[in-house]
């Protein structure tokens, strides 16, 4: 007797919504990258808008698209080039002018935004906080979606004195959220709590040199379940340098010499901008004052 068996399709399991952030799209070479950056970011774009058409999904970016709020008209064609479909994103700190919300409209999201080629919805923006922003959060399917560009991490603190607080804690301190999104920080990491989520995508491209065994990636969610499932963006191996690093070595251990002799805290090995964020978190330095100060840096 013969036996016919029947070809069962398999299902590809159904993404609602794809998560990433910190994409820092910029047209210098950093001093980390051996590689030609310039092509290597449409590379990677080029996947995610591909991803994107595959799940037929909105893509859900947590800030700091371009690595300086003002990119050039080269950039911002490019990025239109490759931006994937139904795209939305919000304000990092890198996207705005001085770190100032008040100044949206000179940065290059705001130019895309007008062009309707994203959108930037209802978040907590770079300086914002749930309990200051009145806006409702994203709302998908009958969950509610917090997508912030906000310091967290997981395990041991990237300093030794951070105050910014650990994921599985904002996952307690809102529980009104489902999901939240987080960005700002690049390395990536999900934490679950009860039935709720959070997930930091982390930078999808290697920026710099202690980056160099990170496996960037993106983040397929699922509303069926409130998970999510990685998926990992194709590096190339020996493209990142750290000959730099001994350069500096030498440079932060001059001027930490310097340092020691004073009442500061101040760490060399963190980046300047890191160091100022830490000054206003240490000293409440008022908004208005840090917006002097980035001013002042721009110039």
């Amino acid at each position: 007797m013969i036996i016919q068996m029947k070809r069962v399709k398999k299902q590809i399991k159904k993404a609602d919504l794809i998560l990433t952030g910190d994409w820092h799209l910029q047209e210098k070479q950093p001093i980390a990258r051996m590689d030609n950056f310039w092509e290597t970011q449409w590379k990677k774009l080029n996947f995610i808008s591909n991803l994107q058409k595959e799940y037929n999904c909105p893509v859900i970016h947590s800030g700091d698209l371009f690595d300086h709020w003002k990119p050039s008209p080269e950039l911002l064609a490019k990025t239109i080039e490759y931006l994937p479909n139904e795209f939305w994103t919000i304000y990092g700190n890198h996207d705005l002018p001085q770190h100032n919300l008040k100044l949206t409209h000179k940065c290059g999201i705001n130019v895309l935004d007008q062009a309707n080629k994203l959108g930037v919805f209802a978040a907590c923006h770079w300086g914002q906080s749930p309990i200051n922003n009145l806006l409702h959060p994203f709302d998908f399917k009958d969950f509610d979606i917090l997508v912030w560009h906000t310091m967290t991490y997981q395990g041991k603190k990237p300093w030794p004195d951070c105050t910014d607080p650990k994921a599985v804690k904002l996952l307690r301190k809102y529980p009104q959220y489902d999901l939240i999104v987080t960005g700002h920080n690049h390395q990536a990491f999900v934490e679950y709590y009860e039935d709720r989520c959070l997930v930091n995508p982390g930078s999808i491209f290697r920026l710099t040199a202690d980056q160099k065994d990170f496996k960037p990636r993106v983040y397929l969610w699922y509303s069926e379940t409130n998970t999510v499932e990685p998926v990992y963006l194709s590096i190339e191996k020996d493209v990142i340098s750290t000959e730099h690093l001994e350069v500096k070595k030498e440079r932060n251990e001059r001027i930490e010499a310097f340092v020691s002799t004073l009442d500061t805290d101040w760490k060399a090995k963190l980046s300047f901008e890191e160091n100022l964020e830490r000054l206003q978190k240490k000293n409440n330095i008022r908004p208005a004052v840090m917006s002097i100060i980035y001013e002042a840096l721009e110039n």
